[in-house]
């Protein structure tokens, strides 16, 4: 089965219409081939497709620099700096998890602690309740 054409449509007002058609006519061309050539160039360049007037074109394609996207070079000391800073938040956010188990552990232990405090008779409080003391001498 053959691939078939698919036709997308849009709704603008209608002085961008008359300049578009002005832009096409000056090309010697159709709305529809100057819009098809656009959607293939986004194809093309996966959707990264900078618009410049012509004049920008010229100066730009002269530019044996520019290309787009643009990049940049990273000297290597920021990106082992970067590295560096990724392995010691990792290390971080380990000491973090093991410090949150420790707390976790301790208050544990401390409810625990709580609870068999809780069950305890002291002598004190009996001594209380019945009104007598115990003395050593």
């Amino acid at each position: 089965m053959g691939e078939k054409n698919k036709t997308v449509s849009f709704r603008i007002g209608g002085e961008k219409f008359e300049t578009l058609r002005a832009m096409a006519d000056q090309r010697d061309l159709s709305l529809s081939s100057m819009f098809r050539d656009y959607v293939d160039q986004i194809v093309a360049h996966d959707g990264r497709v900078e618009i410049v007037p012509e004049h920008g074109v010229r100066e730009e394609a002269s530019a044996p620099s520019s290309e787009f996207p643009l990049t940049v070079e990273v000297p290597k000391s920021f990106v082992r700096e970067h590295e560096r800073l990724e392995l010691e938040s990792e290390h971080l956010r380990e000491q973090l998890d093991e410090y949150k188990q420790y707390a976790a552990h301790l208050e544990s232990e401390l409810e625990s602690a709580e609870a068999q405090e809780a069950e305890m008779v002291r002598l004190e409080d009996l001594d209380l309740e019945t009104g007598t003391s115990l003395r050593l001498e």
